[in-house]
């Protein structure tokens, strides 16, 4: 036994380890009966493998549709020279 722990630490802690044990058997036993009687749903989830949930939205298969537009020469000018601008500050 340490030196420097009181008996009434040590008692405190076994009695909160043991209260913990009991605390973790009674909370088994209830859940356990709890879903024996039928309070807490299936033991089994009764969702087939392939079902599709409600409360989710309907999710794409693929990414949203591209959008493009049509730039005028002086556009594609400016963006040339943004990119040569880019390109050259680059090390």
């Amino acid at each position: 036994m340490p030196e420097h722990v009181s008996i009434s630490q040590l008692i405190g802690v076994a009695l909160l380890a043991l209260l913990t044990v009991v605390w973790a058997i009674g909370l088994i036993r209830l859940t356990r009966r709890a879903r024996a009687a039928g309070l807490l749903g299936p033991t089994r989830p009764t969702r087939s493998h392939g079902a599709v949930l409600r409360a989710m939205p309907h999710q794409r298969r693929s990414g949203p549709i591209a959008e493009s537009v049509e730039l005028t020469p002086e556009e594609r000018a400016a963006f040339a020279g943004l990119v040569r601008q880019f390109s050259d500050s680059r090390p």
